[in-house]
């Protein structure tokens, strides 16, 4: 066995290029740009979607509000320069004020990205998710889909007989005679169904006045619109509240082509953040909304 010294022996051996793309740092460069920046690679056209599902302004995280989409609602309209944004609707309702304040967002959002809103019911969008849908610029829903629900709704429970049967007495004391108005423990008293009343009623003018809006002349002239009364998708076509039959891909692709890409947005939830108590509140949230759902056969 012999021994050489590094420096004596020979190198024969030829020099490869490091580089995992085998060419120089430069050429890949260009190669990159040359793919993004080339005029005629287009990019098929991009849809958001957002999806708006459960009671809105209801306990639990489920629940729809707008604290929790205004950044999921941005974010639809201004990433990637969407063609359209498409609301994903499936909602009995719920707050007058919170459906009131996202459908408010999507048109403030709509306006400046000058990006249209479709809205596409899936088994309801009544009350306030109709609020929502017609917030959009156009709205399709299924055949059997329960659109409408155009009024205001208080319900409660009065629990004076149980109360007396038992042998318990309320006390309760205020500064100003309206302050223990429809307190539930008490027999139900004219003039706070009176009150209460107006105050529906003032509600239910305000979401005509939006309804009316956004409809327009697609509407019907048909005395039972704001009423309350519900209809499946045909009938929802023939009084206007809805554009037509479709179900999301479909229209989209008829719109855009068949390369389209949906691009999803959907609220972040929470990992065990203080799961006893959001245990808890998903809970009753999940009863309350079962119980709205219900309302309509669902």
């Amino acid at each position: 066995m012999h021994f050489y010294p590094a420096w004596g022996r020979k190198r024969n051996r030829a020099r490869i290029p490091q580089s995992p793309h085998l060419v120089s740092g430069g050429v890949a460069f260009y190669i990159g740009a040359m793919t993004v920046r080339l005029p005629f690679l287009k990019r098929p056209p991009t849809v958001a979607v957002v999806r708006l599902s459960g009671a809105i302004g209801m306990a639990g995280r489920g629940s729809l509000n707008d604290t929790t989409l205004a950044p999921v609602l941005e974010r639809a309209f201004r990433k990637g320069k969407p063609r359209a944004v498409a609301l994903e609707i499936n909602s009995p309702g719920g707050s007058p004020v919170q459906s009131a304040l996202i459908g408010a967002r999507i048109r403030r959002l709509s306006e400046e990205t000058k990006v249209p809103v479709l809205a596409f019911v899936e088994d309801v969008a009544a009350s306030g998710g109709y609020w929502l849908a017609a917030a959009a610029d156009e709205i399709y829903a299924d055949a059997s889909s329960v659109v409408g629900s155009i009024g205001v709704i208080s319900a409660g429970f009065g629990a004076q007989v149980f109360l007396a049967r038992q042998g318990i007495e309320r006390r309760v004391h205020t500064a100003g005679k309206s302050k223990s108005m429809l307190d539930p423990f008490r027999p139900e008293n004219e003039e706070d169904v009176a009150r209460l009343k107006v105050l529906l009623n003032d509600i239910h003018a305000n979401f005509i006045d939006h309804v009316t809006d956004r409809r327009g002349a697609r509407l019907a002239h048909d005395d039972s619109l704001f009423t309350g009364e519900i209809w499946l998708g045909r009938r929802a076509v023939e009084l206007g509240l809805i554009d037509g039959i479709g179900h999301l891909r479909p229209v989209l692709e008829d719109r855009f082509g068949k390369k389209l890409r949906l691009r999803r947005y959907e609220v972040k939830r929470p990992v065990l953040s203080r799961f006893g108590l959001t245990f808890a509140e998903d809970a009753l949230g999940a009863i309350e909304e079962r119980a709205q759902f219900a309302r309509f056969g669902l």
